[in-house]
């Protein structure tokens, strides 16, 4: 029996496959990395709490209403103030000491925002005077939408 034949998913196509991959040299590498380069968690983090102060001082120009602007705030605040703490656990040292502990951390950490958004929600009626519901929920779209754009026209080499 050939080599060819005995492959469990085709044989010759899982050799030519293997053979269309070069890795990268040391120069491609950096080429590549140049050309896309990361882009900071913290960029997305600022970019959460100035759209939700942009959009609380609307609500309040708008409702002339104090309780929808702190509804609003406090909303994207309650996705902003997780994500921020979700950017500082993974930028750790131990964050990328190998790629197990990396996934685990990322694990622990999304758990951590999760759990620290759904807190800010129930203590909300508590925190906020007069809590508008559809602000509060206004205000987290916002943020959370947030990170598309924030993505999007983030600087390319600014290290927060």
């Amino acid at each position: 029996m050939s080599k060819l034949a005995s492959g469990p998913r085709g044989g010759a196509q899982d050799e030519a496959s293997e053979s269309d991959f070069t890795p990268l040299t040391a120069q491609e590498a950096q080429a590549l990395r140049e050309r896309n380069p990361s882009v900071s968690p913290w960029w997305v983090v600022l970019a959460q709490l100035a759209v939700g102060a942009a959009a609380a001082l609307l609500a309040w120009l708008l409702t002339g209403q104090p309780s929808a602007a702190w509804s609003l705030a406090y909303g994207a605040l309650a996705v902003a103030l997780p994500a921020a703490l979700f950017a500082r656990g993974l930028s750790g040292r131990l964050a990328s000491v190998n790629p197990m502990t990396a996934a685990l951390g990322f694990l622990v950490w999304q758990m951590v925002k999760l759990a620290l958004t759904m807190a800010m929600l129930f203590a909300a009626p508590r925190l906020v005077v007069a809590l508008s519901w559809p602000a509060l929920l206004v205000g987290l779209v916002l943020a959370l939408k947030v990170y598309w754009v924030a993505l999007r026209f983030a600087p390319r080499n600014m290290k927060l």
